[in-house]
């Protein structure tokens, strides 16, 4: 009789716990290898013939550069793992409505050591930032360090007025409160906005990349912060999953001894965000080194070589990955392996490589690239406001032919394209029906987001107010009703695995915000609609427009906040995903039917003021074409007015169809209903009136008796 294969249990193995050594060492050396080779090639280290800050600013800023990089990536990576990939208990249970608590015991070994090495890390990332600070002034400052009270007084103007050190010390406040946060904070809801927050710790960064004064520094700057993001996932996940080894190869949680070995479950998670990484950090790191590279000569300048050396680096951990997933993981879990050789391989040749892609990269960033950042010595008046030079003068043609890609809002349409439909194909196979019209609605409103934030309307909104006014409802009015009618939450809660040993997976915390009190009331109608007219008024007549304009991250912000505006007003309406109160169709109606008129009155009283908004910015543009901006700003007020009544108009009558559907649905349910129980409810509803019928006869018959009676 043959007997069936199965997967190792928790209680029966005693393997032994791998040591740390096996895979610190040949990471540390790794790094430390192509960091000197790295600066062999780039030549960083070499005595400057002007502005010389001596041999130890040169030799220390890197290696702490280096530290810093190191730091963050572990902590942020640290907290990920507490809040989504390791139990944080050692007696899970599974969430009900009367006891949402999933912990009923102490703190698994594993979380505690997480927060632990977050807590650690954020120290040493604190204090790396401070040192970068301090060395990065004197490495600008071409001189030795010394203590003269003059420099003192310079470093003061160096955090306050140029952008490198106001970044850094924004890195500093970031870094401390994050170290904070892990040191105080212990719920599962409370580690995971903690690591949401730690994430900003990327910007910064973005921020002082090597195109900060180059042609397409927007571009850059958020190719870079793709590229960091990448890079703490993959290099400090790899990190804190090799400190936490020794705690993954013990007893499972509490009743979940039965289950699959720990450390094979946190290897697929892991694996899983891995390979994620690899693809952003490709096409991130390609993006940021096309911005720099514009001639093929340049690829074998000391910047190209070194950008070739990490891309190879990067392929190679990609498919060191892929393996790993496919064939070492699986044979972990069917028992084919141990723990020790299952950590070894996934951990020790990747650390080592990816430490030195790192050193790489930190080398890199200190390498001047073949085409230079610095900017015209004589700026037209577009370049200084907006970074860029003056378009074309807006034609028809241009509504096709003009685009400058912003790689955040790329990245984003293509992950959401790419989750989609291996949602949906992943349904299919499954046997379900997903809907093709919510695909085809998904992928309609991803195609239009993009071009709303990489065509033609982001390079002319920038420019005129009429065009920015359409790119700003086509945002906020025309993308969403397409996004909503996808239904990406109903999806994505069919298709995404249910966590069963008390950890928080992607449906888990899905389910977490649909339900949480912030959802209640940032979903409620009255709140969607205050939100939606108020943010219109408060962005316009008030000084915030200028500086969203001005800064990029302002301006991202500013796609986000009207994004998820017009996302969440449109939610309220249409019945597509869950939501804890929607009103009933007749007040729906009546609510679109107020914001048509509020739409009517600001644009208005937009058209009728004197007072050109922005007037810094779109008044000193230097455009010679389109009309003045006052006239512009008229323009862009009939272009709002009119562009808010066709979407209005649109969810009306979605509403209208919703609400017949439901209504045909209520008599299908009756008629089912009845034809179940032989049409009770109609039955009884008779029985009722023959019973009213009957005692209206007895009454009658007491009063004719009574006046008898009294005749």
């Amino acid at each position: 009789m043959a007997t069936q294969s199965r997967e190792p249990r928790q209680a029966e193995l005693g393997m032994p716990v791998p040591k740390l050594t096996r895979f610190i060492i040949p990471g540390v050396l790794g790094m430390v290898v192509a960091f000197l080779l790295a600066v062999l090639v780039g030549g960083i280290t070499a005595p400057r013939l002007l502005a010389d800050p001596g041999g130890f600013v040169r030799w220390a800023l890197p290696i702490s550069r280096i530290i810093h990089h190191t730091a963050m990536s572990v902590a942020i990576a640290a907290l990920i793992f507490a809040s989504c990939i390791i139990p944080r208990s050692t007696k899970s249970r599974r969430p009900t409505a009367e006891n949402p608590v999933t912990d009923a015991g102490t703190e698994h070994p594993s979380f505690t050591r997480a927060m632990n090495l977050a807590a650690g890390a954020g120290v040493v990332w604190t204090l790396a930032a401070g040192s970068v600070l301090i060395l990065t002034f004197w490495d600008l400052a071409g001189v030795p360090i010394n203590f003269e009270p003059n420099y003192t007084a310079a470093i003061l103007d160096y955090i306050l007025q140029i952008a490198t050190g106001r970044a850094w010390a924004w890195m500093i406040v970031i870094s401390a409160i994050v170290t904070s946060l892990a040191l105080a904070v212990r719920s599962q809801v409370g580690v995971g906005l903690v690591a949401g927050f730690s994430l900003l710790g990327i910007v910064p960064l973005a921020f002082i990349g090597h195109a900060a004064g180059g042609d397409d520094h927007y571009a850059a700057v958020n190719g870079i912060g793709l590229h960091l993001l990448a890079v703490v996932l993959w290099f400090g996940g790899l990190v804190v999953l090799g400190l936490l080894t020794p705690t993954l190869t013990g007893p499972a949680p509490g009743r979940y001894q039965d289950r699959p070995l720990l450390l094979g479950v946190v290897l697929r998670r892991y694996s899983t965000l891995a390979a994620g990484a690899i693809v952003l950090m490709a096409g991130s790191g390609l993006v940021s080194a096309l911005i720099r590279i514009t001639d093929w000569d340049q690829w074998l300048s000391p910047y190209g070589t070194l950008v070739i050396t990490k891309i190879v680096l990067t392929l190679i951990l990609g498919a060191l990955g892929l393996a790993h997933r496919n064939w070492n993981i699986p044979r972990l879990l069917a028992g084919k392996v141990s723990a020790v050789a299952a950590a070894w391989r996934v951990i020790a040749v990747e650390v080592a490589l990816m430490g030195a892609t790192m050193s790489v990269a930190t080398v890199l960033s200190r390498t001047a690239p073949p085409t230079p950042d610095d900017p015209p010595t004589e700026p037209t008046p577009a370049r200084l406001l907006t970074g860029y030079e003056l378009p074309e003068p807006l034609q028809t043609s241009s509504w096709f032919t003009v685009w400058r890609p912003d790689w955040l809002w790329v990245a984003v349409c293509v992950f959401l394209l790419v989750f989609y439909l291996w949602a949906f194909i992943t349904l299919r196979r499954r046997g379900d029906k997903p809907s093709v019209l919510r695909l085809i609605s998904w992928i309609v409103g991803l195609v239009a987001l993009f071009y709303v934030t990489s065509g033609a309307l982001t390079v002319y909104g920038k420019i005129q107010f009429s065009v920015h006014m359409i790119d700003h409802m086509s945002l906020t009015m025309i993308v969403p009703i397409f996004l909503v009618l996808g239904a990406p939450v109903t999806l994505a809660l069919k298709v995404l695995p249910t966590r069963t040993d008390g950890t928080r997976g992607a449906r888990e915390w899905i389910l977490w915000l649909v339900h949480s009190p912030y959802s209640k009331v940032i979903t409620h109608p009255i709140f969607a609609a205050v939100n939606f007219a108020g943010s219109i008024v408060i962005f316009y007549f008030t000084p915030i427009l200028e500086p969203a304009m001005r800064y990029h991250a302002g301006h991202e912000l500013m796609n986000v906040h009207f994004l998820l505006t017009g996302y969440l007003f449109v939610l309220s309406h249409i019945e597509a995903d869950p939501i804890p109160f929607r009103f009933n169709y007749p007040f729906r109606l009546l609510l679109l039917l107020a914001t048509v008129a509020f739409h009517a009155f600001f644009a208005v009283a937009l058209m009728s003021t004197d007072t050109l908004l922005a007037a810094d910015w779109f008044g000193n543009m230097g455009r010679t074409w389109g009309g003045s901006a006052l006239e512009d700003q008229v323009v862009g007020a009939g272009a709002m007015w009119a562009i808010g009544e066709v979407p209005t108009l649109v969810i009306a009558i979605a509403v209208m169809i919703t609400w017949a559907r439901s209504d045909d649905r209520e008599k299908k349910r009756v008629d089912r209903q009845a034809d179940r129980d032989g049409d009770a409810d109609l039955a009884a509803y008779n029985e009722m009136f023959a019973r009213l019928k009957q005692m209206d006869k007895k009454m009658e018959q007491q009063v004719e008796h009574r006046e008898h009676r009294g005749s």
